[in-house]
């Protein structure tokens, strides 16, 4: 979740944008609509009102759901003792 600074100066102003995942194909798009989605409602009623699209974009860049679903998959593997041809780490 992007963060106003409490005092805003120049300094602030030129690296603020160095924060943020543009740069990457996986997440870009999606952080791109969730602050279209800020901006439209303002920070306070945009965190109700976007609440979906800022859930898919902290899923995006934290993994926490895949991640999870991979150990899960993992500790099933282990526990029926087949290890013949795992899916990769990325698989869906």
């Amino acid at each position: 979740m992007p963060i106003t600074p409490y005092l805003q100066t120049p300094f602030t102003d030129l690296t603020g944008s160095l924060i943020n995942h543009q740069t990457y194909d996986k997440c870009g798009e999606m952080e791109m609509n969730m602050m279209d989605c800020l901006e439209a409602y303002g920070a306070d009623r945009g965190k109700k009102m976007c609440k979906d699209l800022i859930d898919d974009y902290n899923e995006c860049f934290t993994m926490h759901k895949q991640m999870a679903r991979f150990h899960a998959m993992r500790k099933e593997r282990m526990r029926q003792g087949t290890f013949a041809d795992p899916p990769r780490v990325d698989a869906y």
